[in-house]
């Protein structure tokens, strides 16, 4: 990733948010299972939610050979976007109100993936929704891959944008007898439902699944 900002990743509004080294980026797509992707086409604009993973320093998605969307990133540039929220900001003043949160947007063009690197890539998306799993299914057919078109984005025209912390009030708010301070929101994993027709046991990597 370059860490020198473009003209178009370079953020504009509190700038002081702004995160542009890898480490960040990394951090934010891995924590990640969905994306949205803009892009365009002959009907108009979209903006489509779709899975996603990361190995080295590109961003990768799957799909229907017939996808429209697919077809059309690799035509053209698209951004894609992601973003955790991690709290609600309670201040004193109505428009002080803020959010916690983690952003990225890339920009860039898609390549499709081919041959042993897109059975690699797949193989590597299953390791990253759960660790482990790989090794107990059953491998994709010839068939399914033929079907399947793998895409990757280079990270290298990216940026972030971050919010931690306290309400920031006016200092004329400050007396307001109004509470203050930050709601915080986490994604919470559930216990994991047996299938009704499964009579395996759950493996460690299922038993995991609610640890920390």
């Amino acid at each position: 990733m370059n860490e020198a900002p473009t003209d178009r990743t370079r953020v504009r509004r509190v700038a002081t948010n702004a995160r542009y080294d890898a480490t960040t980026l990394h951090a934010i797509i891995d924590d990640a299972y969905l994306c949205h992707i803009a892009f365009s086409d002959g009907k108009g604009a979209h903006c489509i939610p779709t899975a996603c993973w990361r190995d080295g320093d590109h961003l990768y998605i799957h799909g229907s050979n017939g996808s429209r969307m697919l077809k059309r990133l690799v035509e053209g540039e698209c951004c894609v976007t992601i973003t955790h929220l991690d709290g609600l900001v309670l201040a004193r003043s109505a428009f002080s109100h803020s959010m916690n949160y983690r952003s990225a947007m890339v920009y860039g063009r898609f390549e499709v993936v081919e041959g042993d690197a897109a059975r690699h890539a797949m193989e590597t998306f299953m390791e990253k929704l759960v660790p482990g799993r790989q090794a107990d299914v059953r491998p994709g057919s010839d068939k399914e891959y033929a079907a399947t078109t793998v895409m990757r984005i280079p990270l290298a025209e990216a940026a972030c944008k971050m919010r931690t912390g306290a309400p920031n009030d006016d200092e004329e708010d400050l007396g307001w007898p109004a509470w203050a301070g930050v709601l915080p929101f986490a994604r919470v994993a559930q216990a994991p439902v047996r299938h009704e027709d499964c009579t395996i046991e759950a493996p460690p990597y299922v038993q995991r699944w609610r640890q920390p």
